[in-house]
């Protein structure tokens, strides 16, 4: 079952970064990634962003990567469900990316700013320039602590006002910006980046969430968000709370392995990651299955 789009731009409402299952033999499982972005969207979810750093994108050849995006539109039923992550080196690369994601009729992109060194603010705004030449939406992606190159908010409305980007995902962890974000480009639409902030910037006026713990548990999840953004606190409180001890791993550097974990305790296929991320230690392993098999245990799947 298709659930009905209600969303008033196809970035909007929680779109599931979407963790890509491999097999054993670190081969890219397709079928199942198709059942797992079909269950998603049956969910209740609005949509799925392939090819981020859930999915593992830097480990991808570039015909597993277009293979993807392929099967994401397939399986969501509608392309404007899909929004591929587009990160590239180079920015000619980024725009090809965002090319293929247009040909395979994606809603909109999901870019990083330039990752191969500190870019200054020149380079980021031509690198975001390049990659909206392929005509989709772009939605700029800030993880200063993984590119050291921070999208400040000033820096955000001069690439919004300038027509470059559409919205942000935020992951500095920083709630406040999403004020000044506000002030200095009120049309920029804030998208919650960690899960792990989710209530703090719903609450502060957020249009969606880019999501990593919906792939385990979808219905709490979704139950989560739309509580958080109706400014519901008597059920979005103790919700986060409780969810919070598996939250918090999306901005840990295991984030891949935790979500894939709890996926597997949930039923939902996850299997390995591809090297140079290694298994969760036993310690971790045991933390997640803890606080996945509590939340199951309390009806939150």
């Amino acid at each position: 079952m298709t659930v009905a789009d209600t969303r008033t731009r196809p970035w909007h409402g929680v779109m599931v970064a979407t963790a890509l299952p491999l097999r054993a033999d670190l081969s890219v499982d397709y079928d199942a990634y198709a059942e797992h972005v079909a269950a998603l969207i049956a969910a209740g979810c609005d949509g799925v962003v392939p090819n981020g750093s859930l999915g593992e994108y830097q480990t991808l050849t570039d015909d597993e990567r277009a293979r993807v995006v392929r099967v994401a539109v397939e399986a969501a039923g509608d392309g404007a469900r899909v929004m591929p992550g587009v990160s590239a080196y180079g920015s000619t690369g980024a725009r090809r990316w965002a090319e293929q994601a247009a040909e395979a009729g994606c809603g909109s992109v999901l870019l990083l700013p330039p990752n191969a060194y500190r870019a200054d603010h020149a380079a980021v705004h031509a690198h975001y320039a390049e990659a909206a030449r392929a005509g989709l939406p772009v939605v700029a992606y800030n993880n200063p602590y993984d590119t050291k190159v921070d999208l400040t908010p000033g820096l955000l409305a001069r690439l919004h006002a300038d027509g470059h980007i559409v919205a942000v995902k935020e992951f500095s962890g920083d709630v406040r910006r999403a004020y000044e974000i506000a002030e200095l480009a009120p049309r920029l639409d804030l998208l919650v980046g960690a899960d792990d902030v989710l209530l703090e910037l719903a609450l502060a006026g957020a249009a969606g969430w880019i999501a990593g713990f919906p792939n385990a548990l979808p219905g709490a999840c979704l139950t989560l968000y739309r509580a958080a953004v109706e400014r519901d606190l008597d059920l979005a409180l103790p919700l986060y709370r409780a969810l919070h001890p598996l939250l918090r791993w999306d901005s840990k550097p295991e984030f891949v392995q935790a979500v894939k974990a709890a996926m597997e305790i949930a039923g939902r296929p996850g299997g390995p990651t591809r090297p140079p991320r290694s298994p969760l230690s036993a310690e971790g392993t045991a933390a997640v299955r803890a606080a996945t098999e509590k939340a199951l245990a309390e009806g939150l799947d």
